[in-house]
């Protein structure tokens, strides 16, 4: 019988318990991000699986390991994925819990080739995250009263205790990857857009202290880079050090390398930036962002595909079931209609 998705997270908390010395062991990575940008794709090249990505309708689960020495044994790093772009955002609550909060990265996937919907993807979901985050932390008080004290230790370890730009930063609780993703869609729009883009993502990067890595399916060199992303933060190997900033080319920035100075200032005019009504930098950057991409919601469950219409999900004994109580619905709904036209017929004879 197959296991739960609350079974697997249990499964996992329990495998914490067991070994608390070995967090490489217990680490996870939680995927969320733009609705078809690539996270399935991402996932199966990490794992070295030549097959076709199927779509995700909800959470999803699957791991790796990696051999330990000589040993038998092996380590195992668990992979979650949200589907759906941001309206599932409320599954959050199974990767992300009290249990894991010390040892799960949260990696935030963004569709280059989508810019109108690329501020509204990452504000959703970090806000999500945020909240998911905030509840966890409360409830894993209850045996650590200083969690999100060593949460936040963690965070500023991550990007750097004496950053230059510290007073501007607010690193985020868990380690944060920001990934561009169709990299080879986006690397044919106009420079200027590129520039206002990659600008963007890297101050936002750079304020939650995350990593910032661009990436395409079809090119080798960052499907390697994005192995070695996926292998530190659940294995515990080495991070990747190099540093590439230019907008003709695939940004990759680690957590605490970028500068603001380096950053420059939001794609508004000298002119305008005192008209503009913003009373943080953040503000300020999304309201020059959305100015240039104006915003399509993505928050929309109509846009995801009916998993009851889907083949891949088939039950016959279920699907026959759900048609009789669909007839039964609408059989229901035609005898209640017919019923109210009588009423009202009826009411306007009498009067």
């Amino acid at each position: 019988m197959d296991k739960s998705l609350w079974d697997l997270a249990i499964e996992q908390t329990n495998l914490a318990k067991e070994d608390e010395n070995v967090q490489s062991e217990e680490s996870s990575i939680f995927l969320v991000g733009s609705k078809n940008s690539g996270k399935t794709s991402i996932i199966l090249r990490f794992l070295d699986r030549d097959e076709p990505p199927k779509p995700t309708v909800a959470l999803e689960y699957t791991f790796g390991r990696r051999a330990k020495g000589h040993n038998i044994a092996k380590d195992v790093g668990h992979i979650w994925e949200l589907g759906g772009g941001t309206w599932l955002s409320k599954l959050m609550d199974i990767p992300i819990n009290q249990n894991t909060l010390l040892h799960t990265t949260l990696m935030l996937v963004l569709d280059l080739s989508s810019p109108s919907e690329l501020w509204f993807t990452m504000e959703t979901l970090l806000n999500a995250a945020k909240a998911r985050l905030e509840e966890a932390i409360q409830e894993a008080k209850t045996d650590d009263p200083y969690i999100k004290d060593k949460l936040r230790k963690k965070a500023w370890e991550r990007v750097g205790e004496e950053h230059q730009d510290k007073t501007m930063m607010e690193p985020f609780l868990i380690p944060l990857v920001i990934v561009g993703s169709k990299y080879d869609v986006f690397q044919d729009f106009d420079s200027e857009k590129r520039k206002i883009i990659c600008k963007t993502l890297r101050f936002l990067a750079h304020v939650h202290g995350a990593t910032l890595q661009f990436f395409s399916i079809k090119q080798e060199q960052m499907v390697s880079r994005m192995r070695g992303i996926f292998s530190h933060f659940l294995f515990g190997t080495n991070a990747s050090k190099s540093l590439q900033v230019e907008h003709n080319k695939p940004i990759f920035v680690p957590a605490g390398h970028d500068l603001l100075q380096q950053i420059g200032t939001p794609p508004i005019s000298d002119g305008d930036i005192g008209k503009v009504q913003a009373r943080t930098p953040m503000e300020l950057w999304k309201v020059a962002f959305c100015s240039y991409f104006p915003q399509t919601s993505t928050n929309n469950p109509a846009k995801v595909d009916d998993p009851a219409k889907d083949t891949q999900f088939a039950e016959p004994a279920i699907d026959t079931l759900r048609t009789q109580k669909d007839e039964e619905l609408e059989r229901y709904r035609k005898l209640a209609e017919r019923r109210a036209r009588e009423a009202q017929q009826n009411a306007l004879i009498t009067g």
